[in-house]
């Protein structure tokens, strides 16, 4: 590790002495790239710094013991040392941990309304409603680009944007299956039904070259329109992209105007693009990893919310807590949390490659 941190100390060095230079300074792109750089090896180099400065102390410490005098100072500030200098070590390995590229991104979330008929649509509605108070939470703000609402509420299809600072870091491990196990308002028996909904988590790429031709989309425009298919736009300016090589559908009604939807609807298909092409290339690789967590397979059944006994669980980490209400207005932090902790776990001890 610390032939490592070396390095890491020597490139950093490196950088901060590039930015001195009056070429890079009159370079606004370089400026820029080389800032983050620096600013991203920063935290380790310090916490690099810490370490040292630790065992440089440890080592001095060590050698008064045979000073009677000092004997009795240095044997405590060796004991402190010792606590220290493991936690330090710990804190590293884990800021040595390679970053997802895209945790700083914005988010394209997609929720669906799957097995359950009316049932499934309105448990769709609550967990988008559930991610939207989470989100005013973080400080994070929702743009939706495209609805479909369920005929008995909720939505049978909800694309929405997500903005604010690292959200793609504690939202992919949403995408999957969600089920939910309670008694529908249409139940008449009191019985418990299953239903679910999917979601989707995509980090957007609007500033990521991804090469989309005009001769692949096929573009359709249609009325907008609302709940129960109600026109609420009488001009042609919902727009339906089609990607031909991939077959990747996206739609976007939210705007008045033709040209914002047709810009917003272009957004989402190089987000769709950019994850299918990502999927494709795990699977030709063989990544269905058994310790993968939050970006794998989309009908993977990832989480249950059981309204009777007031449980969510996680089955991906074996997580529950009986908490389901406070869930359902927002309360995720525990379960991101432990998703999170698993996560770093499984990347310390070598066993998850690439999330």
């Amino acid at each position: 590790m610390h032939d490592r941190l070396e390095a890491i100390k020597a490139k950093y060095n490196e950088v901060s002495e590039r930015l001195t230079d009056p070429e890079v300074l009159g370079n606004y792109n370089l400026l820029k790239d080389l800032s983050k750089e620096q600013k991203d090896l920063e935290d380790i180099v310090l916490k690099y710094d810490e370490l040292t400065t630790a065992e440089n102390n440890l080592e001095e410490a060590e050698s008064m013991l045979d000073d009677q005098e000092l004997a009795e100072m240095a044997k405590l500030e060796i004991d402190e040392l010792k606590e220290k200098i493991p936690k330090l070590e710990e804190e590293l390995q884990i800021m040595l941990v390679p970053k997802d590229p895209n945790d700083g991104k914005d988010i394209i979330m997609e929720i669906r309304g799957a097995a359950g008929g009316d049932e499934a649509n309105i448990f769709a509605g609550d967990l988008f409603r559930m991610y939207s108070h989470y989100f005013e939470d973080q400080g994070w703000r929702i743009e939706v680009i495209n609805e479909t609402p369920g005929a008995s509420g909720g939505y049978a299809q909800i694309e929405f944007i997500v903005k604010g600072d690292d959200v793609y870091s504690k939202m992919k491990y949403e995408s999957g299956s969600h089920r939910v196990q309670r008694v529908p308002t249409t139940e008449t028996q009191g019985r418990v039904h299953t239903s679910t909904a999917t979601v989707l988590v995509m980090p957007s790429v609007e500033d990521v070259n991804i090469e989309v031709k005009e001769s692949d989309i096929k573009m359709d425009v249609y009325h907008s329109s609302g709940a129960g298919g109600q026109s609420v736009n009488t001009s042609n300016s919902a727009v339906r992209l089609t990607h031909i090589p991939t077959g990747v559908v996206v739609t976007c009604q939210t705007e008045r105007s033709q040209l914002k939807n047709r810009e917003r609807a272009l957004a989402l298909l190089k987000s769709k693009i950019y994850d299918y092409e990502q999927q494709k290339q795990e699977s030709e690789l063989g990544a269905e990893r058994k310790s993968k967590i939050g970006t794998g397979d989309r009908s993977e059944k990832i989480r249950t919310y059981n309204y009777p006994q007031n449980r969510v669980t996680d089955h991906r980490i074996n997580f529950s807590i009986m908490e389901l209400d406070r869930v359902m207005e927002g309360n995720l932090g525990p379960i991101i949390d432990a998703l999170i902790n698993e996560d770093m776990r499984l990347k310390l001890a070598g066993e998850n490659q690439g999330i």
